[in-house]
């Protein structure tokens, strides 16, 4: 049997405990561990989110198997809207094509609400780097003898899948050098030790205002209401490099329609709310509520997109 699949199977048989949601509780899953960024936003929505249902919302960190653990853990609840699960692009859209066999499916396990935020992917070098913008990023990386080295946080993850992509966009090759996280990807960056890295916007902002390092374009349709001076890749002429790291609440397939809707108003009603909507967009993260239809769309299109480009690029999961 595939170790893989079996890892992955075991993991998420053993996600058979944690918090149980109460009668007056909705409890939020979090596919990753406490103080990362899909758990920031969580708890950033919580208790307004919990003013607008009429419950207690708690938090309940389900990490490991890429998101799968948190993903089975929804899968098995009761369908009544009192447990959701929140992640990334990663677990939804992305590992669909990393892994031979997941023990979840997105069209048969799940519903969508609404998405919570999008995270755009920013292009970022050491200051000392002479490029000024992405443009010239390239073109340096171009004429070197040796591949220029560019770190992600992981085979599949975002900022490799947005590395494949500038490399395909611009004909330019690259050194991939896989980390296991953002953080120690960022450190080696701010060290020397690698040329670039693409991030979500809300894990390098501060780096970026502080001067450790420079940011040279966003990989999205438009600029960044946090870094306005910072230009598009598109804007750059490189154009083909779309991706966003977004965020959604799904629920247990078999929730009836009455509480998906009454869910993604609340949601809706959240994020619309000034100090959370302040909160969030000063921490680099957009937010970008949508119907539980658009959220259905996305997902497909955005499984159709990385499934191609995984399958061209022959992208395997550790």
């Amino acid at each position: 049997m595939n170790p893989k699949r079996t890892l992955l199977t075991l993991l998420c048989m053993a996600a058979t405990t944690g918090v149980m949601a109460q009668p007056d509780t909705t409890r939020i899953v979090v596919s990753f561990t406490a103080g990362g960024p899909v758990d920031a936003v969580a708890r950033t929505l919580s208790e307004q989110l919990g003013k607008e249902l009429g419950r207690t919302v708690v938090i309940d960190n389900k990490p490991g198997a890429n998101g799968a653990i948190g993903a089975m853990e929804v899968a098995r609840a009761k369908p009544d809207g009192h447990t959701i699960w929140i992640t990334s692009v990663g677990a939804a859209a992305i590992n669909p094509a990393l892994y031979d066999k997941l023990p979840y499916d997105m069209q048969r396990d799940f519903a969508p609400v609404s998405v919570v935020v999008d995270n755009v992917e920013l292009l970022v070098v050491n200051p000392a780097n002479p490029a000024r913008d992405a443009a010239e990023f390239v073109a340096h990386a171009g004429k070197g003898k040796d591949p220029t080295a560019m770190a992600s946080s992981g085979i599949g993850s975002i900022p490799h899948l947005a590395i494949e992509q500038l490399s395909d966009a611009t004909g330019t090759k690259f050194l991939h050098i896989p980390y296991k996280g953002a953080a120690p990807a960022i450190n080696d960056l701010m060290g020397g030790q690698v040329h670039g890295f693409f991030g979500d916007v809300p894990g390098l902002i501060s780096h970026v205002k502080s001067g450790k390092l420079k940011a040279l374009g966003l990989a999205s349709p438009k600029r960044h209401p946090a870094l306005p001076d910072v230009k598009t890749l598109e804007e750059q002429g490189i154009k083909g490099v779309d991706t966003i790291n977004w965020y959604a609440f799904f629920v247990p397939a078999k929730t009836p329609p009455a509480i998906v809707e009454s869910l993604n108003k609340a949601v809706r009603k959240t994020l619309e709310t000034p100090a959370v909507r302040d909160r969030l967009l000063s921490s680099g993260a957009d937010p970008a509520p949508s119907t539980p239809q658009e959220l259905a769309a996305l997902v497909q299109r955005d499984t159709n997109k990385w499934a191609k480009l995984i399958k061209t690029k022959n992208i395997k999961a550790e």
